[in-house]
């Protein structure tokens, strides 16, 4: 059986994936609005962390991703409804310590095991925390790299 993963159509470095797109208008409205606050929130976070370059926008397990393909800078973001919660979720690669580290550094956020934060939908968003999570996930292979050294 093929994976989602390997059909998923990707957009050109740094541009919006009309499929991602397509994907997110099938919420209803407070989860599309935060799904979008989101992707703005990774986007943005993107263009102003040194080392990670441009974004690629895809589909990874019918999830809209986030990738630093270019620069290889970090580990792929992903961004869903949490099925029933009324929740979203930011899930990061569940091999890596990205969450652990989350919740050293912010206890207050919600999270789910080692692979997601959670965040309530009808919330405003930890704007500043996310920020900072995201760029670190975005970067995480530059700080292997640097500690290999």
């Amino acid at each position: 059986m093929k994976s989602t993963a390997k059909k998923a159509r990707r957009s050109a470095a740094g541009q919006v994936d009309p499929a991602v797109s397509a994907v997110l208008d099938t919420y209803p409205p407070p989860v599309k609005g935060k799904l979008l606050a989101l992707r703005a929130l990774i986007l943005d976070t993107a263009r102003q962390t040194e080392g990670v370059g441009a974004i690629e926008e895809a589909l990874k397990w019918g999830q809209p991703s986030y990738l630093t393909s270019e620069s290889r800078s970090g580990s792929t973001v992903r961004i869903d409804r949490v099925k029933n919660a009324g929740q979203v979720a930011v899930y990061f690669h569940c091999q890596t310590n990205l969450v652990e580290t989350f919740r050293e550094l912010y206890p207050e956020l919600k999270y789910s095991g080692n692979r997601a934060i959670l965040l309530d939908a009808d919330s405003k968003l930890p704007e500043a925390a996310l920020r900072h999570c995201v760029a670190l996930a975005l970067t995480y292979h530059l700080g292997k790299r640097k500690r290999s050294r």
